[in-house]
């Protein structure tokens, strides 16, 4: 009876332990409710409608694996057929007459574009205002029959790791769904474009979110979620509303986005190359690997060797802190730069530029190609070859690669470097532009790249 009696008193303590922790977890946790409340009106369902011309075999279909299929593939497989495909995302509205937020490939190519309203399920048919297809960022508008809900847009650069926040969007068109979780890194690099900077969260992101807001505990957008990685789970990426917010004048009236320009080519600071210069507690930074002739950090005296460690006070944790703190900012704003000469700590001022043509790299010693396919090549110069740790002699490297195009669904990333195009040696970039005139006949690209130290081969077809 003792025992038993003994027994029912840990059963009672135990449970009040797992009342008073289930409690206490349960006040740590953030109430999201008027954060959805508010949000959830403002956000909306984008459909689009694209005609695409595939070349097709009208006459007979067998299946794809049947022999008599491949036979007949060979002489009746080039006539051009169009059909229409149907695609959704997200978006946000952030002006009362109707202009909405969402990612450039949401509505790339879209020959129609229709928004559904959350609230009352009301639909329009929206237009392009303005694009940025290099950060993947459009706003579309729409002409509402009355004033609409709006999102405040925050300050990217104020939320840290750890920060909770919310994500609202349309996956897999299950309209107005709503994720939270917090950030799990900033500045990440993934591959996407020349200005990777996105932030990393847990929140669920699934096809279908592109577009939409990422907010934090206010309510105010945070990001544009964008990206997943495919098979992972808890691992999304949204681009920071600062880079958008620098957008928003020129894609208000149409215009082409300026951004600001430094004129330099960095490296990384590794802790093994600050201890090589013997500095002591320095823990990030960019070397300036190449200044470029008549540039704006040119014209105010930055060497190469200079190490860029704070941008108007605001500290430099990696390299690609730089270029994005840069092209936010509009050209002809002036700047103050931090940095390290000879050991010695220094201030420079320098009035940011408009970022070059491909043209006008080529005259600063960085001749550049774009290929059909969506990639772009340079010759394999001392900026680059440090820029990425390339230790081939002979080939072109890719430095950009564009989203939604041939190169990005294959795989190509910045930094590869081909040393072989359809069987042919690349030597440089004239070798490289002679090998795809020679082929341009073809609809498959075949090439030969090294990546780190492996060797991959990639066909291309488009």
């Amino acid at each position: 009876m003792r025992r038993m009696l003994l027994r029912k008193q840990i059963y009672i303590i135990l449970g009040l332990i797992f009342l008073f922790t289930s409690n206490v977890f349960a006040a740590c946790l953030p109430d999201i409710k008027d954060v959805v409340k508010k949000a959830l009106p403002a956000v909306v369902n984008i459909s689009t409608t694209q005609i695409v011309e595939t070349q097709t075999n009208p006459f007979f279909d067998f299946g794809p694996n049947d022999p008599f299929q491949q036979f007949f593939n060979q002489f009746f497989n080039n006539f051009p057929v169009k059909r229409k495909v149907h695609a959704l995302g997200s978006g946000f509205i952030i002006s009362k007459d109707g202009y909405i937020l969402t990612n450039y490939h949401v509505i790339k190519r879209a020959s129609v574009i229709r928004v559904t309203l959350l609230k009352n399920q009301d639909t329009y048919t929206a237009k392009v205002v303005g694009t940025d297809p290099k950060a993947d960022i459009a706003l579309i508008k729409i002409d509402p029959k009355e004033p609409l809900p709006t999102l405040p847009l925050g300050d990217s650069d104020t939320i840290e790791v750890g920060d909770w926040v919310v994500a609202v969007g349309n996956p897999f068109g299950l309209n107005g769904t709503v994720t939270a979780g917090i950030i799990s890194a900033k500045g990440r690099v993934i591959g996407e474009g020349p200005y990777d900077h996105f932030l990393q969260t847990d929140a669920a992101i699934n096809p279908g979110n592109s577009g939409g807001p990422l907010l934090n505990l206010k309510g105010e957008v945070v990001g544009i979620n964008t990206a997943i990685v495919e098979g992972g789970q808890g691992i999304g990426f949204a681009i920071p509303i600062n880079m958008v917010k620098s957008e928003l004048p020129y894609l208000m009236k149409g215009q082409k986005v300026k951004r600001g320009y430094l004129g330099v080519m960095i490296q990384n600071l590794t802790p093994e190359a600050a201890r090589s210069m013997g500095l002591k507690g320095i823990s990030g930074g960019a070397i300036v690997s190449q200044v470029f002739k008549n540039g704006p950090a040119y014209k105010a005296g930055l060497k190469p060797g200079d190490i860029i460690v704070s941008v108007n006070g605001k500290k430099i944790r990696s390299s690609s802190d730089l270029p994005y703190m840069i092209f936010t900012m509009r050209p002809g704003t002036k700047v103050e730069l931090g940095i390290i000469r000879d050991g010695k700590p220094m201030k420079v001022w320098v009035t940011l530029g408009v970022r070059p043509t491909s043209g006008e790299m080529a005259e600063n010693g960085v001749r550049v190609f774009k290929t059909p396919y969506g990639f772009t090549v340079a010759d394999i110069v001392p900026s680059l070859r440090a820029k990425y740790g390339i230790k081939q002699k002979e080939g072109v490297v890719i430095v950009e690669v564009e989203r939604d195009s041939f190169a990005y669904a294959v795989g190509l990333q910045p930094g590869d470097v081909i040393i072989r195009a359809d069987y042919d040696k690349v030597k440089n970039l004239d070798e490289f532009k002679r090998i795809l005139n020679v082929n341009k006949h073809k609809n498959v690209l075949f090439l030969n790249i090294v990546r780190g130290s492996a060797q991959i081969f990639i066909t291309i077809q488009r």
